[in-house]
C-alpha cells in the first residue's frame, strides 16, 4: 500500500504535463535572445563566403526585429481556436526553426 509501486490518487491523476497557457516575460527574452543568437550565426556563415543549399534557405526567412511579435511567440494551428498556440505548446521549439507561417495567419 505504502511501498515503491502504490497506485496513484485518483485526484493527483498520474502524469501530468504542467504547462503554462502563455509564455512568461522570461520565456519570451530568451526566445528573442536565440532568434538574435541564430540570426548572428547565419550573417556570420554568409560572410565567409561559403555558400550552401541550407544557407541560401536560412537567408530566405525573417530575422528576428523583422517579425511580428505574433509570430516570434506563437505557431500556426490548425486544430487551435484561432488558429495559432504558442510555440512553447510545439515539442522541442527551441530547436526548431518556426518562423514562417501560412500567409493570412
Amino acid at each position: 500500500m505504502f511501498g515503491a509501486f502504490r497506485p496513484t490518487s485518483v485526484n493527483l491523476g498520474g502524469l501530468l504535463w504542467k504547462t503554462p497557457w502563455k509564455l512568461s516575460i522570461t520565456r519570451k527574452a530568451n526566445a528573442r535572445a536565440r532568434l538574435k543568437k541564430v540570426d548572428t550565426v547565419i550573417e556570420t556563415v554568409r560572410a565567409s563566403g561559403i555558400q550552401c543549399g541550407a544557407l541560401e534557405k536560412a537567408l530566405q526567412l525573417p530575422k528576428e526585429h523583422e517579425m511580428d511579435p505574433k509570430d516570434k511567440y506563437t505557431v500556426f494551428s490548425a486544430t487551435s481556436r484561432g488558429y495559432r498556440k504558442g510555440i512553447h505548446k510545439v515539442p522541442k521549439w527551441t530547436r526548431l526553426t518556426l518562423r514562417v507561417n501560412p500567409k493570412g495567419f
